[in-house]
């Protein structure tokens, strides 16, 4: 969504396990957004929704995924500007 600035969300819920590997799961999700902000072409609101397989990814998996979610919404931005 667009917004001022550059904020996330995070959403991991109990079917995740106990505090310890939820709280794993949202820190590496936060530094890795805080890793791609640069390339996120513009201010946005982004909530997270963490899918069941969460504690078989990486940090390196998360970062893909969020460099991966940060291109969509730039196309999407384009995409919008050039018919408006």
């Amino acid at each position: 969504m667009p917004s001022e600035k550059l904020s996330m969300g995070l959403c991991v819920s109990k079917k995740h396990g106990k505090s310890v590997q939820r709280n794993r799961i949202k820190r590496l999700l936060r530094e890795a957004f805080r890793r791609c902000a640069a390339e996120c072409g513009g201010a946005k609101a982004a909530v997270l929704l963490i899918p069941k397989q969460a504690e078989e990814y990486s940090f390196a998996r998360f970062e893909q995924g969020i460099r991966a979610f940060f291109a969509k919404t730039r196309r999407e931005t384009e995409g919008c500007k050039k018919q408006g």
